[in-house]
């Protein structure tokens, strides 16, 4: 079958299959004609590379689960290992993450989000910031000159935006 059907019976683009042939993922046969020839083989390799893509697995995990595949010998442990392993991987982007998000949630909160200069989350880009701005500062509100916490008025429209 050609590049069109494959992509099809895949669910890639054709851009995506031309792009693994081209790192060696897959190896379709080619016609007389030059053309690429899709066995099923390869529409459900190409499958599972993009099912792995899906769980977040590199280009180099794919490579290294579809070798395994391939292997009608392989020990099952491998394919485990390189689960956990991934996993192990994911639980560190997750946790980076939740860090991210609580650096940002923090430096919300105290910004101000008003018409003045000053803001926390610009110190932090421009690594202006001290350990002493690190501590949350008052603020004057432009509601009925009420003086409030800029971290706690920050985490309230946080914590509700959120929710």
């Amino acid at each position: 079958m050609n590049i069109g059907q494959a992509a099809d019976l895949s669910s890639l683009p054709p851009k995506t299959i031309r792009y693994y042939e081209d790192i060696g993922l897959i190896s379709p046969a080619r016609r007389g004609n030059g053309y690429r020839d899709y066995s099923m083989r390869e529409v459900h390799e190409l499958g599972f590379v993009a099912r792995a893509r899906g769980l977040g697995f590199s280009i180099e995990e794919c490579r290294h689960l579809l070798d395994l595949y391939r292997d009608e010998e392989r020990a099952s442990s491998e394919v485990r290992d390189a689960a956990i392993s991934h996993v192990a991987t994911i639980r560190k982007k997750i946790s980076e993450l939740r860090s991210m998000e609580q650096t940002l949630s923090q430096l919300i909160g105290e910004c101000a989000g008003d018409a003045q200069p000053d803001c926390p989350i610009m110190d932090e880009l421009t690594g202006e910031r001290s350990g002493d701005e690190h501590k949350t500062r008052p603020r004057v509100s432009s509601h009925a000159g009420q003086v409030g916490s800029r971290t706690a008025v920050g985490r309230e429209k946080i914590s509700s935006s959120l929710a």
